[in-house]
């Protein structure tokens, strides 16, 4: 699995109240030009076309802290394709449920060479079931 890499504005939007992670509806998007860290939102990003791709919706498995420490835990997700997808290299993640900012990027992963699903073709989308997306200490 790529490495998950966090974009700057989300820690500043996790300080002033944007996301509740436990119960706001994170989404994958899907592109094939390079992220920068400083992006903001998802409009500052060129997505690809989503019109023979299952749900983008991700389920969060668990949202809770441990002596201290956050952790969140998301279900892995498939995405089926019923025609052509892509190609894409980068997996990101936002938050669909803000309204000001409006879908505030989270992070992404880098699959180090485009992707492309032909019908019929899935890709899990693997989190990672120990470690969280991401935690906080």
């Amino acid at each position: 699995m790529a490495t998950f890499n966090k974009f700057d504005a989300f820690v500043e939007h996790l300080a002033e109240k944007v996301h509740n992670l436990g119960s706001d509806q994170l989404v994958v998007a899907l592109t094939n030009s390079a992220p920068i860290a400083s992006n903001t939102v998802l409009a500052n990003l060129t997505e690809i076309s989503y019109t023979n791709l299952s749900s983008r919706n991700i389920t969060t498995s668990t949202s809770s802290q441990t002596s201290g420490t956050y952790k969140l835990v998301l279900t892995d997700l498939v995405l089926t394709a019923s025609g052509e997808v892509g190609p894409f290299r980068y997996v990101e993640i936002y938050n669909d449920t803000p309204t000001s900012p409006a879908d505030p990027l989270i992070g992404w992963y880098d699959y180090g060479s485009s992707i492309s699903l032909a019908a019929g073709e899935t890709l899990t989308i693997d989190f990672d079931g120990t470690n969280g997306l991401l935690s906080i200490a």
